[in-house]
């Protein structure tokens, strides 16, 4: 690179504009021309007002932050940035500000919601949310913990003992139980075990499909059992099970129809029907109610199930259960333990953060999915009226009819008592603050309902009250 080079009534300074190489010729007097290169090359090429990003990785913010979330993160809030800068729309001097400004609060892109639709168990957002207890459990065993390890004795343990003898003792009706990692799973298992390359007997209107299309007769073909179906979509009867069984049969499959009904000229046989025909019955009762509820009358639960003589019942632990993600079984020892020395067992095990939150479940106290299920309609409306005074007493030109409560019908979702409405109240809103209460932080899920946005506290704790109405101000100003 030339040195600059000065003559008489003019400076003469040679440099580079991107990689093209310039002569800058000033007037003289005009000042460094060293600066005016500078200034030139700046405004031609916006790259050169790019904080270097080793520069801006060295802050110590960033530092603090690389530690906590990963350089991986860090570096690419700080990239997005300095686009900002290239194309102008930052001044290079609020870089770092702006960086640290864009980092996530944490690594995983899984963001808290606040699920204000009245739904209980609401698989889009995750169904059953975790008690406190269930929560500091798996905090606990997120390091090096004792899953397949016997303390005192030093040596080897049945992994998740812990989990499984809570569960024995939540069902006593149960000679023998297991833990897999969902009710899917459990289900593939289990005919498995007692099919293999023989048939399963089951009702046409049963064969259901699941969540994201997965449907049951694909299930249970994938372990490689042929499916036997008996009677019509909405009438099966006992003579229609014992015409199909015959020396082909590995067992009967009762499956509860768990996310629709269907009315009118019906029959189904039961479980207690079906275990006096003379093969195991497994029994899928689907949305995890261990024992009778009496808010949910019509919704079948594992205890009833066992003692009318299923050799096998499973079914989900994030549903009524309220735990983390897994599948339930429970049933004869002899049955159980052959799913349990299986092969596929070892592929179908679940972690030690679900053994943790399951057992804490199990022992702890009442889940938040029992806490909303059960919700007193009067306090539901108590707490919606004051959400909505709060609302109205800071209310805009933009939104004059302000909030209105409203009679709120909630379900229990998930797959689980289709039909069944839970008595509540919700505080009505323009359908405008949808959108936006969804974008906040944190992030509020409402109801849309008739044009309206319904904000329904049933799965709202008391504590988040004061959020959700800071949140709703925050839109309508």
């Amino acid at each position: 690179m030339a040195l600059p080079v000065f003559k008489t009534g003019e400076a003469e300074y040679l440099g580079l504009a991107g990689s093209i190489p310039v002569r800058l010729r000033l007037p003289s007097g005009s000042g460094c021309p060293r600066d005016a290169y500078h200034r030139t090359v700046t405004s031609s090429d916006p790259r050169r007002a790019v904080p270097r990003t080793d520069s801006v990785l060295a802050d110590p913010r960033l530092v603090a932050a690389s530690r906590r979330l990963g350089p991986g993160l860090v570096k690419q809030a700080v990239r997005e940035v300095q686009l900002r800068v290239r194309d102008g729309s930052l001044a290079p001097e609020n870089t770092v500000v702006a960086a640290v400004a864009a980092l996530p609060e944490r690594a995983s892109s899984l963001l808290p919601v606040i699920n204000a639709t009245g739904v209980v168990l609401h698989t889009n957002l995750g169904r059953a949310p975790l008690s406190e207890a269930a929560v500091a459990a798996v905090a606990a065993a997120a390091g090096y913990v004792d899953v397949e390890y016997d303390l005192p004795a030093g040596h080897r343990a049945r992994r998740g003992r812990g989990a499984h003898a809570a569960l024995r003792r939540a069902l006593p009706d149960a000679e023998q139980v297991l833990i897999v990692n969902n009710a899917a799973a459990a289900l593939v298992l289990a005919t498995t075990v007692l099919a293999g390359d023989r048939e399963v007997v089951v009702s046409r209107g049963e064969l259901i499909e699941i969540g994201d299309g997965f449907r049951l007769p694909d299930l249970i073909a994938s372990t490689g059992a042929r499916i036997r179906e008996v009677g019509t979509t909405n009438r099966t009867t006992v003579a229609d099970y014992q015409c199909a069984i015959g020396p082909r049969t590995g067992c009967v499959l009762k499956v509860h129809p768990s996310n629709f009904r269907i009315q009118g000229f019906t029959s189904a046989v039961t479980v207690g029907r079906l275990a006096g025909l003379g093969v195991p019955v497994v029994a899928d009762v689907g949305s995890g109610l261990l024992v009778p509820d009496r808010r949910l009358p019509d919704e079948p639960d594992v205890t009833t199930t066992l003692r009318a003589g299923a050799a096998v019942v499973l079914c989900s632990g994030d549903k009524l259960l309220g735990g983390p993600q897994a599948g339930l079984v429970a049933g004869r020892t002899e049955v159980l333990e052959r799913m349990r020395r299986h092969p596929l067992a070892r592929a179908l095990r679940v972690d030690k953060l679900t053994l943790a939150a399951l057992e804490a479940t199990l022992r702890g106290p009442r889940s938040p999915v029992n806490r909303y299920l059960h919700a007193d309609p009067i306090d539901l409306r108590r707490r919606c009226e004051a959400l909505a005074a709060i609302i109205d007493s800071s209310v805009t030109g933009s939104d004059p009819a302000g909030a209105e409560v409203v009679e709120s019908a909630g379900a229990v979702g998930g797959g689980g008592a289709p039909g069944q409405a839970l008595p509540g109240w919700a505080v009505a809103l323009p359908q405008r603050y949808a959108e936006a209460l969804r974008r906040g932080n944190p992030a509020i899920v409402g109801r849309l309902e008739r044009g309206r946005c319904l904000i329904d506290l049933r799965c709202v704790p008391d504590s988040a009250d004061a959020v959700v109405s800071r949140a709703i101000l925050a839109v309508g100003h």
